[in-house]
């Protein structure tokens, strides 16, 4: 599992953090991981998962999975697929690519079965409690609306950060808690911290950040 306080950098499918691009990024991540000890994870898109992982040493995520086994399911994420590839671990569940419930269960049991580690977002307190009952490694508490915006959820919305520790923890005090949305600096991280999480889980603020080193260090100070 992740060392924890841990920030977690999901790259989406941002031209800026693309094929090398995104290595790039990753290398950064792990000088500055390296230099000051702090936990960090990258999370990039299937065909970058190989490119990162045989390059860098700090931990690489796919961005999805889906619930299946192997057999003929065309066009769909196979988790032993991002295994072999050399993720360490998954995100599932991500506000850009929801699932139903069942399906994130069926995901959870799957990279459990396969080892990976696995962090699993959600919008609000009812949908955490509801995920915690699968006993994840993570959950990932980020509010839609705030999504790539430019205020933290930590600012906007801090109760959901703290009530979402609260009632995960009353199921199942294994799960870890991060959050996201409008992370953007050591002030948001410092805050999430302060709120119960274990960490953030970010994506535009580093990646369509000009000086991404700068913009990582600053993340990591809040650690």
């Amino acid at each position: 599992m992740l060392k924890t306080p841990v920030i977690v950098l999901n790259v989406k499918t941002y031209a800026e953090a693309t094929g090398s691009k995104t290595l790039d990024i990753a290398i950064i991540m792990e000088k500055i991981s390296k230099e000051l000890g702090v936990s960090m994870a990258i999370a990039v898109q299937p065909t970058d998962i190989s490119l990162c992982s045989n390059k860098v040493s700090i931990p690489v995520f796919a961005e999805h999975i889906d619930p299946i086994k192997p057999g003929s399911h065309t066009g769909w994420i196979l988790p032993e697929a991002v295994k072999n590839a050399g993720a360490v671990g998954t995100l599932i569940n991500h506000s850009e690519h929801r699932l139903i419930l069942a399906d994130i269960d069926v995901c959870i049991t799957r990279a459990k079965e396969l080892n990976l580690d696995h962090i699993i977002c959600s919008n609000n307190v009812a949908t955490s409690r509801a995920i915690a009952a699968f006993s994840p490694n993570f959950i990932a508490v980020e509010p839609p609306e705030l999504i790539g915006g430019d205020i933290s959820v930590t600012t906007a919305d801090p109760d959901i950060v703290s009530s979402s520790v609260e009632v995960v923890k009353k199921i199942d005090n294994k799960v870890k808690t991060l959050c996201g949305a409008g992370v953007k600096n050591g002030k948001d991280v410092s805050k999430a911290i302060e709120l119960g999480s274990d960490g953030v889980l970010l994506a535009s603020g580093i990646v369509k950040a000009e000086d991404k080193e700068s913009v990582i260090r600053d993340l990591a100070s809040g650690l």
